[in-house]
């Protein structure tokens, strides 16, 4: 065997091991999901979650899922044309300030008190 196709052997198998064990940790995951849409302490109905966990289950190996909404959380400071109430709006984002609220509740308050002093 040419060293080249014990490489590409080589390569081949870490690539079916790597993408087996992608598989059973997203399957552990949607174990996971699903026993917590079942214990009832989810914010949404049982059938619901457990579409949403079905889904995150097919999304999670083509890479669709992120834990990280840096991208979302600072687009919506796009809305502000002044300068300084973007910058407000991400450092509210950033989790500056205080806040109230909660998703299951129906809305989540940031506030972030800004001094400034007259000119």
């Amino acid at each position: 065997m040419r060293p080249t196709k014990g490489i590409l052997l080589s390569a081949a198998c870490a690539l079916v091991f790597s993408t087996l064990v992608a598989a059973q940790g997203t399957r552990q995951t949607y174990l996971q999901d699903r026993e917590f849409c079942n214990s009832g302490q989810s914010s949404q109905d049982r059938a619901t979650c457990l579409r949403e966990a079905g889904a995150a289950a097919q999304e999670a190996p083509r890479g669709n899922l992120s834990d990280a909404p840096e991208g979302n959380q600072f687009a919506r400071c796009d809305y502000h044309k002044d300068p300084n109430d973007r910058e407000y709006c991400i450092r509210r984002m950033k989790g500056e300030g205080t806040v109230t609220g909660s998703v299951e509740g129906g809305g989540v308050l940031r506030e972030l008190r800004v001094i400034t002093r007259p000119q």
